[in-house]
């Protein structure tokens, strides 16, 4: 195992742009180990005043979407702009055996070469939504080694999506045209949070099929209720392979961005996330205390079993493991 280094010297590595010593930090607040965590926190602490300057833009789409091929066209757009990047691609883990397959690096090769950029794929856990529980910390220390724009990649779709919409400034869904049933194949919820939706795969001889869909989705855009920015969700078309409609979609971000500065919903914005963080903390902590308390789980293995048999009351088991861990605390 490497030796962990100091706070001064994790500090001085990343706002110095160490991609090394970024990575081992990473490391570091992902680690569920006592000592690590206290190291973690004393160094997110010292790396506070560094960070807060990119734009955080969340990407997500239903599978087969093509988020990773996006992503890589998109990023090597922005280092052409001269921009730094960091993609941090959240693997989902396997339910069953506890791994992922972190295999992002793969599919972003072009990428992943690019000096600007910074690739850093994340195991889910248990976390739902596809981020990590991580996925904010990571974040801060990415901006504080002084990248420009932070991308957040989800494994898809899914009902903790506003988890992402949550810690983002720029919320991009993705969508196939053609597919059948774009409309009824994504939750409303989804759409509501979008601040851009981007058909891909416009390629040659698809346009015809993303103008339709993309027609379909404006219609459906106007039903939505105003989202209280100011700003109204747009519909436009890429192409990922053939690098269309690309730079048209940074030039939206970035109108996105100027209008919410000017009316200060971008400020406030940050700020309410701020205490989502704080009280999304407050409830991983008490559930892990909870779980990992000795007298319930002395006892929670024949209670499960008792609920699951029916002799028992979910209500009933659950308040039952409440008192144990409140009394024994």
């Amino acid at each position: 195992m490497k030796k962990r280094l100091s706070i001064p010297e994790y500090t001085n590595g990343i706002v110095t742009g160490n991609r090394m010593i970024l990575s081992r930090a990473i490391t570091l607040i992902e680690s569920n180990l006592e000592e690590d965590k206290q190291l973690a926190q004393a160094v997110l602490e010292s790396i506070l005043p560094y960070t807060g300057k990119s734009i955080r833009i969340g990407i997500t789409g239903v599978p087969g979407v093509g988020k990773s091929t996006f992503i890589e066209t998109f990023g090597k757009y922005l280092t052409s702009q001269n921009k730094k990047i960091a993609v941090l691609a959240i693997d989902p883990s396997s339910q069953l055996t506890k791994g992922s397959i972190l295999g992002d690096k793969t599919r972003m090769e072009e990428l992943a070469h690019e000096p600007l950029a910074y690739i850093r794929p994340s195991p889910t856990g248990a976390s739902l939504g596809g981020v990590t529980h991580k996925t904010r910390e990571t974040m801060l220390l990415c901006e504080a080694a002084g990248f420009e724009v932070i991308i957040i990649e989800t494994v898809g779709v899914g009902q903790s999506e506003t988890y992402v919409h949550g810690m983002v400034d720029f919320f991009l869904l993705l969508m196939l045209a053609g597919a059948g049933d774009e409309l009824q194949g994504i939750k409303k919820g989804i759409m509501e949070m979008a601040d851009l939706i981007a058909i891909t795969k416009a390629d040659s001889g698809n346009e015809h099929q993303a103008n339709l869909a993309k027609n379909e989705y404006e219609s459906a855009l106007h039903t939505f209720p105003p989202n209280g920015t100011g700003w109204f969700p747009q519909v436009l078309t890429c192409s990922a392979t053939e690098k269309v409609g690309i730079a048209e979609i940074w030039e939206m971000v970035e109108k996105h961005r100027e209008m919410l500065s000017k009316n200060g919903k971008f400020v406030e914005n940050r700020q309410k996330q701020n205490l989502v963080w704080m009280h999304d903390f407050i409830r991983q902590s008490l559930e892990q205390n909870f779980y990992t308390n000795h007298n319930v789980s002395s006892v929670i293995n024949d209670i499960q079993e008792s609920v699951s048999q029916s002799k028992k009351m979910p209500i009933q088991a659950a308040l039952e493991l409440l008192e144990i861990f409140y009394n024994n605390k």
